[in-house]
């Protein structure tokens, strides 16, 4: 690819990607990532498709969907009022609804209106949305903590009277739909009726903002999830928390660089391409940062490794910074693939398949360079 000066190819969420994860969420008509040709380096053929399926939603009304979650639909080209904040899905993960801030709600799948604050006048704007457990109502959340019921949702308090240091941004139902919790941009947990207190991040923030709080199935602990979909477990949570969607709203550079990266998922791998109809690898990871960010660097891989940006170590990966595949670690000549990080594990490239969501260990770690870069 002329993403290198050798012949291959590869790969944000959260959100953490996601968020989730990007981690991450949704985009429209993303596919299943499709095994690579026979590349210069690991052997991919093991290797089968990002098991993460999620919904990753933009503030325009974009819903995109990866893995197997399904697309049903999105705001996008709709007339909106105002922007939309977040993204919920039912409880059978065969429908969702997307919230706008002044409490609008639109549903897609089999997601039924129940109400909305459309047209309240609010103190705080709707910043969150969490259906109960029967999918037969949903609580709205103000960014002061304020919480308005509809459908079978009960009111457990709210945070609507508290000097918050900084806003809500999620709230989740306990499995019983008995109580709630609500969590703060910097990870801090609110709790109310049977839910317990297990922990929170808020004393300890990530580079991208806390989204989502997710209970497991006791109702005894909870992961909180970050935009690009980086998760910390509390309580007895154990492992990677279910399928949830995100929000996936630009706070640095590099959100920018993902949401542009993520705009072009499904386009067809081309030697040399620069966009917009395709990209190779490391043309997919310039322009991103071009268009999004205006910032330039190197054009073929291994320049990029050597030259972009400032080194970033492994465990320091954010969004948007570049990961490298290279045959040899100690050689910055070998690189012979750029990809995208996005947070979570997970990746945007360019590969023989087009442009696509995958796993960053897809192929083991034998390959992976020893830094990432930060443009």
């Amino acid at each position: 690819m002329t993403g290198s000066r050798i012949s291959r190819l590869v790969l944000g969420a959260a959100l953490a990607v996601a968020v989730g994860t990007l981690g991450l969420a949704s985009l429209a008509g993303a596919s299943t990532p499709v095994t690579p040709g026979t590349p210069v380096g690991p052997d991919p053929s093991s290797s089968g498709p990002l098991a993460t399926n999620f919904w990753l939603a933009t503030s325009q009304g974009n819903v995109w969907s990866f893995g197997n979650a399904g697309s049903y639909g999105s705001a996008a080209g709709l007339p909106l009022s105002h922007p939309i904040v977040a993204i919920t899905p039912t409880p059978d993960g065969q429908g969702y609804w997307l919230v706008a801030s002044d409490g609008g709600v639109f549903t897609y799948g089999d997601a039924t209106f129940y109400g909305s604050t459309g047209a309240l006048a609010l103190n705080k704007p709707i910043v969150a949305m969490a259906a109960t457990p029967d999918g037969k109502g949903y609580w709205l959340v103000a960014s002061d903590g304020g919480i308005f019921t509809f459908g079978d949702a009960s009111f457990y308090g709210s945070t609507g009277a508290i000097a918050l240091n900084k806003p809500i941004v999620a709230m989740a139902p306990t499995p019983d739909g008995q109580g709630y919790w609500l969590v703060a941009s910097d990870g801090g947990i609110f709790t109310f009726g049977d839910a317990p207190y297990a922990g929170s991040s808020g004393s300890a923030p990530a580079v991208d903002p806390a989204e989502k709080v997710v209970p497991n199935n006791s109702g005894k602990g909870y992961w909180i999830e970050d935009q690009n979909g980086s998760v910390q477990p509390f309580g007895d949570a154990q492992g990677s928390p279910p399928v949830m969607a995100l929000m996936f709203q630009p706070v640095t550079a590099g959100d920018k660089s993902v949401l542009y990266a993520f705009s072009q998922l499904g386009k067809p791998y081309i030697w040399g391409g620069n966009g917009p109809v395709g990209y190779d690898c490391s043309g997919l990871a310039l322009a991103s940062w071009q268009h999004a960010a205006g910032i330039s660097f190197a054009r073929v891989s291994d320049d990029q490794y050597h030259t972009a940006g400032q080194p970033v170590a492994p465990s320091a990966l954010a969004a948007g910074d570049l990961v490298f595949w290279g045959t040899s670690q100690t050689d910055w000549t070998t690189v012979y693939h750029t990809a995208i990080y996005v947070g979570g594990d997970k990746i945007v490239e360019s590969t023989d398949g087009g442009v696509q969501l995958n796993s960053l260990g897809q192929w083991g770690q034998g390959d992976i360079m020893p830094v990432g870069r930060r443009p």
